[in-house]
């Protein structure tokens, strides 16, 4: 009963969309943010004031970048050589994208920027590396997904490769992608318990994981709406979201977007999360000629969130929204609703008991001078009045930054300081089937609670498309009350510091061709306190070189 009413949800959304508009294109494709070269270049051009950004919500879709870049190249001749250069290597990888853009629009690309692809056949591109087919009504990208990094410290080797596939197009107003990723690291740095950014899995043997993505979207004249497998983020940040990080595997989700003016714009999900909790009602033995064995069903679990983004004036991005984790058997159409405060509607219909989590949260950003972003996130877990008047806190994540840079003489330099806290029990809650995990993964910022980070770096674009990044970062965790157990307020905010990672580093990476990078690092890091948050080759003092070559993401 519970899957056939989800169906007929979501039947009955796309099916409504259908009647909004019938003139738009089909490439409503996220565009994953690993990789992040577009992404550090969308972030440029909106802090030149060529383009506006919502950098509060990822990741971008296709049709969002084409656009972007169709805007960059209506006024090119702003950009410096190497920005030009940059532009031109992007508009090949997002060519179909660029050309919808110009055609909704009425306008002409700039000559000779762009030839228009030539219909009914496959081609083989270097920009992206990867073989396409292109006609008036159906596209379709496939490229392989695969690459290999090694690291090397006093502890040994970490040798980390991934191999998949991917395909990406559109019919029409519909959009559709796939995505394959088989993932083997050892030793293991991903791990749900460990204070990093990278991302995991359901882990085998403690060496390899995998990870599929995929949906179809409808687009309409001012948004589109999709059901897909992926991994938000939400939180402007340079060093880490703390809103939704995208660190946690990814899941199912209906996703709405609507811009139905400039100034106004909305992200609405509804998303099926993996609670990890045995649920012994429907657990079961079976027995067989192999043997008995338990079956463990676990808790269903699901997540609402919404994002609201105005523009008041050029440059001004303000972002409110809320979010719900709860556990019930039933599909709870209350949820369902993207206009909803889901912590006012949590009070109503669970008056007096456990059974969902609310959480709220605010984004400023601002590039109203040039060259300059300044931006702060505030993830609200609960909030009472009366302990602004106390040394009590709220349990509140916070996170404020800067960022500025390309300005004479010390063009194509960027400098960024950045510092998130985040007070005890923020992202944890007493009842384990709805806390603010998926996977047992955190959906908030890396560190988890009871955390506070400092960064800072340096960088530096030589030539298109690459960066070489000089940064700073110190990070420190008290203990965990959550696993200590006992009172929920009043507790001590990192004190004693019982974890503590300080890293220097040098990172630069080139992205020879779209979607082919080269990296390469040096990071002089130093982890002490608490080990089991940490992986043992990274633990201590070390000196970590590492180099590696992605093709696909």
């Amino acid at each position: 009963m519970q899957m056939r009413t989800s169906l007929l949800l979501i039947f009955f959304i796309l099916t409504l969309s259908f009647s909004l508009s019938n003139n738009a294109d089909g490439q409503a494709v996220p565009v994953p943010t690993t990789d992040y070269g577009i992404y550090v270049f969308l972030d440029e051009l909106a802090s030149e004031g060529i383009i506006e950004l919502n950098t509060a919500v990822k990741p971008y879709t296709r049709e969002q970048v084409g656009e972007n870049l169709f805007e960059a190249l209506s006024v090119m001749e702003k950009l410096d050589l190497r920005q030009q250069k940059e532009l031109l290597f992007f508009t090949g990888s997002f060519s179909h994208e660029v050309n919808e853009a110009a055609t909704k629009t009425g306008k002409s690309l700039p000559e000779g920027i762009l030839k228009t692809p030539v219909n009914g056949r496959f081609r083989l591109l270097l920009n992206p590396a990867s073989a396409q087919w292109h006609d008036t009504l159906f596209t379709i990208t496939v490229r392989p997904i695969m690459g290999a990094s090694m690291g090397y410290n006093s502890a040994g080797n970490c040798l980390t490769w991934r191999n998949g596939a991917e395909i990406y197009g559109s019919v029409g107003q519909w959009g559709f992608f796939a995505a394959l990723r088989d993932n083997h690291q050892e030793p293991m740095q991903g791990f749900p318990i460990y204070l990093t950014q990278q991302s995991g899995g359901h882990i085998k043997g403690d060496t390899d994981w995998s990870e599929m993505t995929g949906g179809v979207s409808y687009s309409f004249k001012w948004g589109y709406v999709s059901f897909l497998k992926d991994s938000p983020v939400w939180g402007t940040n340079y060093a880490g979201a703390n809103i939704l990080s995208g660190r946690a595997p990814s899941f199912m989700q209906l996703r709405l977007y609507v811009k139905p003016v400039k100034w106004l714009e909305m992200t609405w999900t509804h998303g099926w999360l993996n609670s990890m909790v045995v649920d012994s009602t429907r657990s079961y033995w079976v027995s067989n000629a192999y043997g008995s064995d338990y079956r463990e069903v676990y808790h269903t679990k699901y997540i609402a969130a919404s994002m609201f983004t105005v523009t008041p004036v050029k440059g001004l991005k303000i972002s409110a929204g809320n979010s719900v984790v709860w556990s019930d058997p039933r599909l709870t159409p209350y949820y369902l609703m993207p206009l909803f405060f889901y912590k006012s509607v949590d009070h109503g219909i669970n008056s007096g008991i456990d059974n969902s989590n609310a959480q709220m949260f605010l984004d400023i950003s601002s590039r109203q001078i040039k060259h300059l972003h300044l931006y702060g996130t505030l993830f609200i877990d609960e909030m009472a009045v009366k302990r602004f008047r106390t040394k009590d806190y709220n349990f509140f994540s916070w996170k404020g930054g800067v960022r500025a840079g390309n300005i004479a003489p010390l063009n194509n330099i960027w400098f960024t300081a950045e510092c998130t806290f985040t007070y005890p029990l923020t992202f944890q809650h007493y009842v384990p089937v709805i806390t603010f995990e998926n996977q047992g993964y955190n959906l908030g910022h890396y560190l988890r609670d009871n955390t506070r980070e400092w960064y800072f770096a340096i960088d530096y674009k030589p030539v298109r498309a690459m960066n070489i990044k000089l940064f700073h970062d110190r990070a420190e965790r008290g203990k965990d009350f959550q696993s200590a157990g006992g009172a929920r307020t009043g507790l001590p905010y990192l004190n004693p510091v019982v974890w503590e990672s300080i890293k220097t580093g040098i990172d630069i990476s080139w992205q020879v061709t779209g979607g082919v990078y080269l990296t390469g690092s040096f990071v002089a890091s130093e982890v002490t306190g608490e080990e089991s948050w940490t992986s043992t080759w990274s633990y201590g003092k070390k000196n970590i070189f590492s180099a590696g070559l992605t093709w696909g993401f």
